[in-house]
């Protein structure tokens, strides 16, 4: 396998895992700054409001862009992977 070859591969499989974990980090940000507010503005410093809202969020935007996730994962194996692996 060339050098440029498997940093090319190596590029290209980051940037699918940072696609890939985009809608659970943007999800998890926006609920860790919504209930970050809601302590502020409520004075309000009980541990369990800032992990269970959050853990709600990432569990239901998991849940709708798991298709999302796949089909971009799967594309990414058919297309670089498995030629790499076949020689081809």
């Amino acid at each position: 396998m060339d050098e440029t070859l498997f940093f090319d591969s190596l590029r290209q499989g980051l940037w699918v895992a940072t696609l890939i974990s985009m809608p659970v980090l943007t999800a998890a940000l926006i609920a860790g700054v919504i209930v970050g507010l809601f302590q502020a503005l409520t004075s309000i410093q009980e541990m369990t409001l800032t992990f269970v809202p959050k853990l709600a969020a990432i569990v239901v935007v998991y849940w709708v862009s798991m298709s999302f996730m796949t089909a971009t994962l799967v594309d990414f194996f058919q297309a670089e992977i498995v030629p790499l692996i076949a020689g081809t």
